[in-house]
């Protein structure tokens, strides 16, 4: 029986995992940010993704982000990294959402993508 639900189980993630990709893009649906210009300026919680280098580690699980419009503050934690090696000369996108903490704009990074 152990077997069987856990076969079940496993599954069923793919699904579930695709199901969260996607979600309401419709009329009064949140458009992501695409720069760090915008994402400066958008709502706790608006749709973030990015496209630029993590020129440098600032503490911890934060690093610092770049694209052509500017700079920010980003958090990834460890399961959010690719296999690959990703260091302040490679391209990445980022996806994730603005968290605006008291005086500061922080991106919560959901994945990281490396552009080739």
């Amino acid at each position: 029986m152990k077997p069987l639900f856990l076969a079940l189980l496993i599954a069923s993630l793919p699904a579930s995992a695709a199901l969260a990709a996607g979600g309401y893009t419709g009329p009064g649906a949140a458009r992501p940010a695409t720069t760090v210009a915008a994402a400066r300026g958008a709502a706790d919680e608006t749709p973030v993704v990015l496209e630029g280098e993590i020129v440098q580690r600032l503490k911890g699980d934060t690093y610092e982000f770049r694209d052509a419009t500017g700079t920010v503050k980003v958090e990834i934690d460890d399961e959010d990294w690719p296999d690959r090696a990703v260091d302040d000369q490679t391209r990445v996108r980022l996806t994730g959402e603005m968290e605006s903490e008291l005086l500061q704009h922080v991106i919560d990074v959901e994945r990281v993508e490396v552009l080739d």
